[in-house]
């Protein structure tokens, strides 16, 4: 274990210590969430990356979802022909990748895999594994029923988690409605999971098994965070009860794989106009901020770089420091993580394998931790988008929701940076994890 690994084990205490100096009432925290919530986020990964076992598990999953992947991407070569193909790639015909294109390559699987979950949720797998998850995160860390289950859901699901606890929803306290906003935007869905492997699986050809890694520890660990920042003052209706998932069930599988591909569809077309609003959004205020900066810069004789990229990425750099980057790197990444805020996870990811292809991470272990703490919808855009669907089910407790909204969303930054950390404290420089 080297320095940066100590950093990072301390930076995981570190975070839920900042957690609590922002928490609204820093006399009622329920420190068995906490050290429960830490605990299990540290036996996961010390089975992972340290346990012989563990380890041969994640090249398992790895290999299986690489396998999912290229099945995903049939329809999409079918339709798109070779505007489908990823760069370097050669089809059964001997045509070659045009170039790059999201839009064809990587969008477009979210289909594939919201048809996928839906098959799985009417053969009754899905809700049987997040029923397993929940009974662990309720009897270990005594939360609420309800938002140990949508918690469990968040795991493999994004926006429709909220509908597993419908009938829960209206009765929830504020600390339970933070911790299901916190839990949807600091872990990412199974849905989008094949664009963030397609953007790194080159660089990192294990992105796979440590996305999904990423997205098992996040839970958790939103879950610590909101509570240490809304603590629990009442007392839940569920409270360490073992609830059942809510779900309407298909006639039959072909039904439940159409209207999975369909709810697929809506959120493809959601992911394709946040990201053209927001993008040129960001666009705009790096226009405004240049333009402002410009005259700043002239009239002190500075060098500053006043893109709302850069600017965010200030606030994020101790926060990297913390969770074990290294300094050379610390940079480049509270930049991503700062981009992350307001252009979402996808443009990212996207910028953090064109720094991996650049050589501008000079050490393997940024990008692992990067990785893992980009690995969440922890953003403006879902922070509407979750407000708003959860909203949409309990219009009574929209209010309740727009109160604890931002807050939600700081505890799902630092979830995430929490992710981040515990993988850093487990690096190991040439591990098979690594896939050298």
């Amino acid at each position: 274990m080297d320095i940066y690994n100590l950093v990072s084990f301390f930076g995981i205490f570190a975070l839920a210590f900042f957690a609590w100096v922002c928490s609204e009432n820093r006399r009622t925290v329920n420190w068995r969430v906490v050290f429960w919530g830490i605990g299990l986020q540290i036996f996961f990964a010390f089975f992972i990356f340290v346990v012989p076992v563990g380890s041969k598990f994640f090249l398992v999953v790895n290999n299986v979802v690489l396998g999912i992947l290229d099945t995903a991407t049939e329809g999409t070569k079918f339709l798109f022909g070779r505007l489908a193909l990823p760069v370097g790639a050669t089809n059964e015909y001997g045509e070659t990748s045009l170039g790059n294109f999201l839009a064809f390559q990587g969008l477009p699987t979210i289909i594939f895999f919201a048809a996928l979950v839906g098959a799985l949720y009417y053969l009754k797998i899905m809700p049987l594994i997040i029923r397993g998850f929940a009974f662990v995160f309720t009897k270990l860390m005594r939360i609420s029923g309800a938002e140990a289950l949508c918690a469990s859901s968040n795991i493999f699901v994004g926006a429709e988690s909220a509908l597993v606890v419908k009938p829960h929803l209206a009765e929830m306290t504020r600390s339970e409605l933070t911790t299901i906003l916190a839990a949807a935007m600091g872990t990412i869905a199974s849905t989008v999971l094949a664009i963030y492997v397609m953007f790194l699986n080159a660089q990192l050809p294990t992105i796979a098994g440590h996305l999904i890694s990423a997205s098992f520890l996040s839970a958790p660990a939103a879950v610590v965070m909101a509570k240490l920042i809304v603590p629990e003052t009442e007392i839940p209706t569920t409270l360490g009860l073992n609830i059942k998932p809510h779900y309407e069930k298909e006639d039959n599988l072909i039904m439940a794989v159409v209207n999975g591909a369909w709810s697929g569809l809506r959120l493809l077309g959601g992911i394709i106009v946040l990201l053209i609003a927001f993008l040129g959004i960001l666009a705009l205020l790096d226009l405004l901020f240049g333009v402002c900066g410009g005259v700043v810069n002239k009239w002190f004789n500075l060098n500053f770089d006043w893109s709302f990229k850069s600017i965010l990425g200030y606030v994020a750099y101790p926060f990297t420091l913390i969770i074990g980057v290294p300094p050379s790197d610390a940079f480049e990444v509270a930049q991503l993580i700062g981009e992350r805020t307001v252009a979402t996870e996808v443009v990212s990811y996207q910028h953090l394998a064109l720094l991996i292809e650049q050589g501008k991470l000079l050490h393997p272990r940024s990008a692992i931790i990067a990785s893992y703490a980009l690995c969440g919808f922890a953003h403006i855009a879902s922070l509407a988008i979750f407000v708003g669907g959860i909203g949409a089910l309990v219009p009574e407790k929209y209010k309740d929701l727009t109160r604890v909204a931002f807050k939600a969303l700081l505890a799902a930054t630092l979830a995430c940076l929490m992710t981040g950390a515990v993988a850093g404290l487990f690096y190991s420089h040439g591990s098979i994890l690594l896939g050298k």
